[in-house]
Parts: C-alpha cells; structure tokens; sequence
C-alpha cells in the first residue's frame, strides 16, 4: 500500500510583522503559506487580542484565507490591550482529535510552550492513522533550552505514545548552533534533517534557529526553506516545508 504524504510548514510569523519593514501584514503571511499547498501548518508567535494588530486574532484570520478549518491555538505570552498575545497555532485539513499545551516554562525566563495535536489522516475507505503533531517554541538561552527539551521528552503525552505512531516535532529551537535536536532528540528516536537548514534573518539566514524531526512510521522524504516574494520579508524567520511519508498501515 502507497505511503501517505502531507505537506508540513512551521514558521515563526512574528505576529505577522515584517522583519525587515516593521508592517503588520497577515495577508503577507498567508500567501506564503497558500504557495506551499500544506496539510498542515505549524506556527510559532501568533497573536490576538491587541490594537497593534487590529484586535484580531490571527490564528482565525490565516485558517480563513488558507481554508484550513481545523484549528488548535495555546497563548504563551500575555501583555495586555496594545501589545496583546501571543503563542503557538496548528492549522490543518485534517480533523483535530484532541489538543493541548504542555509548559515548557523555566523559572525567571519568559513562558514558553508546546502544543500537541492528535490529527486523523485518511488511509483509504474508512480507515485512518493518527499523527502526533508537537509544535513548539524554545528559549534564548543554550541551558533553558536543553531544559526545555529534556521536559518535553518526558512529557506524559510524548510518553503515552507508541514507539511506531507517527510523530512530528517542528517549530522554533532557537538553536543558534544548530546541534539541539542531534543532542537531544536523535538519541530519544527522533530522526532530523541531514543538514539544519539556516533560518534567520529571513532575508539573509545565517543560523538554523528552526527545523523538524520524525519518529515512528514516518519518513520525513524531503526539508526545504521556502522561498518566494514574501519569504525575505513577511517575518524575520523563513518558513521550512517538510514533505513527510507516513505508513498507510500500522
């Protein structure tokens, strides 16, 4: 039986405010997104609630545009009727079992997180597989961030999963030497791009502060920066696209 294959972006959008020009524009955002026709979308940094941003919340302005109706979204960060909120989002096609957040919090840093969802991907007729979907977002510093990491592989919701269900981790690392996931999460199973893909600036990456790893009957068969008209500008980090291969059968 064939593999299933979904497209898979993680972006940091930076509340939808250009790196470079300092313009609040989701409409930006989400046509970089649409260009990459994804299943799945995965974002860090996404807003509401604020007069900087129109008082909107972006996690139901991109779903809309993208036509993605399958929605889970966590507030991370909270400073108040200007500046608003923000944290991660998950959009999809695909149907949204359950969602949570797990808290990734140091103690004296700034609150951080990772959001879990369980998502049904159709595997012919009636039949269905579930995917893992684990989209985060790390710390500034090496040691929060490997703290960070270290609560996430013990998480409950990590730990009740099988060794062989599909599971997806994407987001921010903040991994300015790009070794984090290789430490880490490669001896936990994981398995992660051969080479990390640089990331930020957007319009001009030196540093690989973004990527994606895999784990049970999944292959991740291809990672790619995402370039186009607004990649350089639209957030200060550029989107990745992971074409993942998942197992139709258990």
């Amino acid at each position: 039986m064939l593999p299933l294959n979904l497209r898979v972006v993680s972006w940091n959008v930076h509340k939808c405010v250009g790196g470079l020009d300092r313009r609040y524009d989701p409409g930006r955002i989400a046509a970089v997104l649409a260009s990459a026709s994804p299943d799945v979308v995965m974002l860090q940094e996404v807003a509401q609630n604020g007069r900087w941003y129109g008082n909107e919340r972006q996690v139901d302005v991109l779903g809309d545009a993208l036509g993605l109706p399958h929605r889970a979204y966590f507030v991370n960060v909270r400073f108040g009727p200007r500046r608003g909120e923000y944290g991660n989002a998950l959009l999809t096609r695909l149907p949204i079992v359950s969602a949570g957040n797990v808290d990734l919090t140091v103690p004296g840093k700034k609150p951080r997180s990772v959001l879990h969802a369980e998502l049904r991907v159709p595997a012919g007729g009636d039949h269905t597989r579930t995917l893992h979907a684990f989209d985060l977002h790390l710390g500034l510093s090496e040691a929060e961030r490997r703290e960070q990491l270290r609560r996430f592989l013990r998480c409950r919701p990590l730990q009740a999963i099988h060794a062989a269900t599909p599971v997806v981790v994407a987001g921010d690392f903040n991994d300015v030497w790009g070794t984090l996931g290789r430490r880490l999460l490669v001896p936990a199973g994981f398995v992660g791009p051969p080479r990390p893909l640089r990331t930020f600036p957007a319009w001009a990456p030196v540093r690989a502060l973004d990527s994606f790893y895999v784990r049970g009957d999944v292959v991740m068969a291809r990672l790619e920066r995402l370039r186009g008209r607004w990649t350089r500008t639209a957030s200060d980090h550029a989107p990745l696209c992971a074409e993942l291969q998942i197992a139709a059968t258990e």
